[in-house]
């Protein structure tokens, strides 16, 4: 079921019954948001992509919510549910020596069709439909319909885009998912934080004393690819080699125009432009993922050298704002990809959950094997230490038999577990740059929960009690009992 296109995957969702064609007219500004965030928080069966087919002031019509609920997102990545992204990597990279031969040939079979679907590199294209109309001079980007999401954001913000740039001294390239505010026709501003891969070729630019970065803004594409840009990968690995992967074959890249950069061949659309390292203005507000106002800082400016785009195409945007939203289950497509690389550094991880509530980094419930004394304690100065995961503000550690993804039964075994004076951790160090309580930018304190069953030698001198359960034969025969009452009714 892989896509190749934004347009097979909205043809795909249409047919089951997964989006809406909205022909009466509703605003870019604000009227977009609104119906949206509607929806991303209204009743389930309710929750579906929008395609919005009458923007006044626009030719294009606008989608959103993609990528809003477990079955979209799992569509979108070539799956039939999102567990599968869990079980599919671990298989891979398991590293434990395969039994038999059998075993061991699937386990060939595997690798062999990831290197396949990798590729040594993105397949490279001469002829692409997103180079189909191509604009290298005057207006640039009014004709886009740039939302403006909320009363007291800045301006129009792009918000669904991959963005493309390369390392000034390596050459390796990025794709992050940086939210972009349109100041005219042919300037954006590049919000990159700075623990982003962007942020960093920035930084690197200014060493080497570089005026210029190349860069381009890719808008829709294949959804594996739209989704992997968010994807908080080691700065070294190709996002779109990770889109291959998942799609199932490599990603089709046709050269930009104006700029030494490669571009998906399938996007809607494509800005070409560099960012100057050394210019900033001031960007924001923007009513954000946290559900908050992101304030006003500086950030880079994007200038742009040229626009192409298929003949027809769609412009795509996600609403982030007070959760629930679309990017909840964009960021659970990554908390279950990403499980079992966690699990390589520390193997004694069940599961985890990044619940909605925490807007991805101020909550981690984590489940363990506990071994030995300690062990939670370990697990939260490990996980601190991996990657995004450092940025986490509370991480709470339970047993294996906790289900952390019923945030429930996570509370009551956290509220009933921990000895506040005890089982704490607090400590000091980097947090999200959207992190408004922290008093300094991008630092501040962060805590760690053990809310595992207590050793002795963690200070625990009494007998921990055992959690009630029923007599497993008394639980069969009223099993019985319970399935003919409910019959009778």
């Amino acid at each position: 079921m892989p896509f190749t296109n934004l347009a097979g995957f909205i043809e795909h969702l249409e047919s089951q019954n997964q989006l809406v064609r909205i022909k009466e007219p509703v605003s870019a500004e604000l009227e977009i948001t609104e119906l949206t965030d509607r929806v991303c928080k209204g009743p389930a069966g309710d929750n579906k992509a929008l395609l919005f087919e009458n923007v006044p002031g626009y030719a294009m019509p606008v989608v959103t919510n993609l990528f809003g609920s477990a079955q979209r997102m799992a569509w979108a990545l070539n799956v039939h549910d999102l567990e599968e992204l869990n079980h599919r990597l671990a298989k891979l990279i398991d590293p434990k020596l395969p039994k038999g031969l059998h075993e061991a040939a699937q386990r060939g079979k595997e690798l062999l069709k990831v290197v396949r679907a990798i590729g040594i590199k993105p397949k490279k294209v001469k002829k692409a439909p997103v180079q189909a109309v191509r604009i290298t001079q005057g207006d640039f980007l009014n004709a886009l319909p740039v939302l403006k999401c909320w009363p007291q954001d800045g301006g129009r913000f792009i918000t669904l885009p991959q963005f493309i740039s390369r390392d000034p001294q390596t050459g390796i390239r990025n794709v992050g998912m940086y939210r972009l505010q349109v100041i005219d026709s042919s300037r954006l501003l590049v919000h990159w934080q700075r623990h982003k891969g962007g942020a960093d070729h920035e930084r690197s630019a200014r060493r080497l004393q570089k005026d210029r970065i190349p860069a381009a803004v890719v808008l829709g594409g294949d959804p594996a690819s739209m989704w992997c840009a968010s994807a908080p990968l080691p700065p070294d690995i190709d996002e779109y080699l990770l889109a291959g992967y998942l799609r199932g074959s490599p990603v089709p890249m046709v050269n930009c125009l104006t700029q030494p950069l490669e571009v998906p061949a399938e996007a809607e659309i494509v800005i070409e432009g560099v960012v100057d390292p050394n210019e900033h203005l001031p960007e924001g507000p923007f009513g954000d993922h946290t559900g908050y106002y992101t304030p006003v800082e500086p950030f880079p400016v994007f200038h742009v050298t040229a626009v192409t785009h298929r003949q027809n195409p769609i412009y795509p945007a996600t609403v982030v704002g007070i959760p629930p939203m679309e990017d909840l289950w964009m960021g659970k497509a990554t908390e279950r990809l990403f499980l079992p690389l966690i699990r390589l550094f520390l193997p004694e991880v069940v599961d985890i959950n990044m619940p909605a509530e925490g807007v991805f980094h101020n909550l981690v419930l984590v489940s363990i094997k506990k071994k030995f004394p300690g062990h939670a304690r370990k697990v939260i100065h490990g996980m601190w230490g991996l990657a995004l995961l450092s940025l986490s503000k509370a991480i709470v550690v339970f047993d294996e038999w906790v289900n952390v993804q019923d945030l429930s039964q996570a509370a009551w075994q956290a509220l009933g577990n921990v000895d506040w004076a005890r089982d704490t951790v607090i400590v000091q160090g980097p947090v999200d740059q959207l992190d408004h309580a922290a008093s300094q930018s991008s630092f501040g304190g962060k805590i760690g929960i053990d809310a595992t069953a207590k050793l002795p030698e963690e200070g625990y001198p009494r007998v921990w009690p055992t959690v009630i359960a029923m007599d497993p034969a008394v639980k069969a025969k009223i099993d019985q009992l319970y399935q003919r009452l409910q019959s009778a009714r």
